[in-house]
């Protein structure tokens, strides 16, 4: 499956942008942050991974590959990205992860990685780390991560010592899609937009180094 580009008429980068283990490309986050970033002036490519594309195509939920397939697919979709352009890879959860995962696996053409809520751990299993690879990152990388993420809360990621920190960004009240409940007075229209503010200006800032 090839990449479904969102492209601004002037970018200054792109992102290829992998998405969660349950939801696929066209889900409401992510084509909702796709468009934000595309309107920041990052040219935004989306795919499905295999085992997704399968799920659509028999209408039937179908569990996440092991990582070695998920890394190889998404490693194919980086021969689709533009040569002119500045390259950063993410995703939402899982597709996040992979992203950092992959970078460890020598690609220098990428600048940076962005993992929007990224799945630190099961939820209810805070001892059981998918952190060890973060040392060997050769790349600047973002996390936005809502405060109260049963896949790493705030209070919990504080409290960690990594090998090697990312940058973090919290949005108050956030769960694992950034969404705040609505007592909290946040909007997660909001939040979302946000988070495509800060994902454009670390693009921005990354992209000639």
């Amino acid at each position: 499956m090839s990449i479904h580009w969102f492209r601004p008429n002037q970018p200054i980068a792109q992102l290829i942008f992998a998405h969660g283990a349950g939801a696929g490309c066209d889900s409401p986050f992510m084509q909702t942050m796709a468009q934000h970033l595309c309107d920041l002036n990052i040219q935004v490519g989306l795919f499905d991974f295999e085992y997704m594309q399968q799920a659509k195509a028999f209408g039937k939920r179908r569990p996440p590959e092991r990582a070695p397939k998920l890394l190889a697919y998404f490693a194919k979709q980086l021969a689709q990205a533009d040569k002119q352009l500045p390259l950063f890879i993410g995703g939402k959860s899982m597709g996040g992860r992979m992203a950092s995962m992959l970078v460890t696996q020598g690609f220098d053409s990428v600048k940076g990685v962005i993992a929007m809520g990224y799945p630190f751990h099961p939820p209810g299993k805070p001892l059981k780390l998918r952190t060890e690879h973060f040392v060997d990152m050769p790349c600047p990388f973002l996390v936005l991560q809502g405060e109260r993420d049963t896949f790493g809360t705030k209070a919990e990621l504080l409290a960690m010592q990594f090998n090697k920190t990312p940058d973090f960004v919290w949005f108050a009240d956030g769960d694992h899609s950034l969404k705040p409940r609505k007592k909290s007075g946040y909007r997660e229209a909001e939040h979302l937009l946000e988070a495509a503010k800060h994902a454009a200006q670390f693009m921005q800032e990354y992209s000639h180094d």
